[in-house]
C-alpha cells in the first residue's frame, strides 16, 4: 500500500509523459499503458479499504478454518461481496483513463497525425473551429459519450439494495 500511496502523488500529466516518452515508439500502446499504470494505485487503495472489514468477517474466518486457499477466499468469498464497489470503481477508472488518454492526445503525446484519435482530432481541428465547429464538437462528444455509456453500463450491473416494504393495517 505504501507504493500505491507514492504513485498516487504523481500527477497524471507527469506520469503519462514519463511513461510515454520513455517508451521506444511512444505510440498508442505507451499511452494506454500509462493510463492503466496511473489508475492502478487508486484501485488498490479503494479495494483494499473495502475488503479490510470483509476480511475480518465470520464467513471468511470459517472458510479459512476449512482450509480454503487464498485464491478461493478472494474469488468466491470476497469478490462477490465487493461487486458493487468494483463495478463503480471500474466506471470511475475508465472515465479517468479516457481523460488521461484524451489529455495525452491533445498534448500530442502518443499517436501522431494522421492517426485516428479523437483527442488528436480536437487538437488538429481547433484552429478552424469558427469555420467548422462540428470538426471539434463531434470528437469531443464521442469522448464524452464513451465515458458516460461505460459509466452507466457499470452502474446498471451493480447490485441494487433490496427494499422491504412494510405494510400496516
Amino acid at each position: 500500500e505504501r507504493t500505491a500511496d507514492v504513485a498516487i502523488l504523481l500527477p497524471p500529466v507527469l506520469g503519462i509523459m514519463l511513461i510515454a516518452l520513455a517508451w521506444p515508439d511512444g505510440g498508442r500502446l505507451a499511452v494506454n499503458t500509462a493510463a492503466i499504470v496511473l489508475g492502478v494505485p487508486y484501485a488498490v487503495r479503494l479495494v483494499a479499504g473495502a475488503a479490510a472489514p470483509l476480511a475480518q468477517s465470520g464467513y471468511i474466518e470459517a472458510a479459512t478454518a476449512r482450509g480454503e486457499r487464498l485464491w478461493y477466499l478472494t474469488l468466491r468469498e470476497l469478490l462477490p461481496n465487493l461487486r458493487a464497489t468494483v463495478l463503480a470503481l471500474f466506471g470511475l477508472r475508465f472515465v479517468e483513463a479516457v481523460y488521461v488518454i484524451s489529455m495525452a492526445g491533445f498534448l500530442q503525446i502518443g499517436p501522431q497525425p494522421p492517426a485516428s484519435d479523437w483527442a488528436l482530432m480536437v487538437r488538429e481541428n481547433a484552429p478552424g473551429i469558427l469555420l467548422n465547429p462540428w470538426a471539434v464538437v463531434a470528437p469531443g462528444l464521442a469522448i464524452a459519450l464513451l465515458a458516460i455509456s461505460v459509466n452507466l453500463a457499470s452502474s446498471s450491473l451493480a447490485p441494487r439494495p433490496v427494499r422491504k416494504t412494510v405494510t400496516t393495517s
